[in-house]
């Protein structure tokens, strides 16, 4: 069994460690690590809460709900799925709207 870590941390952190990482100067709203070995899931899920805040705003969603669709996000990531392609993009989005679904559905 691995581990996941959330990481929750400004624009401003985040930005540093894209810069320093991933050579990638711009903010995002989350930055994934992948250590997964085989089987073992693992990895670290750095957040920016204030890109999250923003998206939800521009989005016209609840920061909630745009909080659980970035950490989908990073577990998909963390289980391989990619989005760099536009088919790739519409594969992750669909992954994540059939998780927050079921999400919803269980603790409703």
């Amino acid at each position: 069994m691995g581990t996941v870590s959330l990481v929750f941390c400004s624009d401003a952190y985040l930005l540093t460690i894209n810069q320093d990482h991933l050579n990638h100067d711009y903010y995002t709203d989350i930055i994934t690590f992948d250590y997964c070995d085989g089987a073992s899931v693992s990895g670290e899920l750095y957040i920016s809460v204030d890109r999250v805040k923003d998206n939800a705003k521009t989005h016209n969603e609840l920061f909630n709900n745009e909080l659980n669709r970035v950490m989908v996000h990073g577990i998909l990531h963390l289980l391989g799925y990619m989005d760099k392609s536009k088919a790739d993009q519409t594969e992750m989005t669909h992954l994540e709207n059939t998780w927050l679904k079921s999400f919803n559905t269980l603790s409703a």
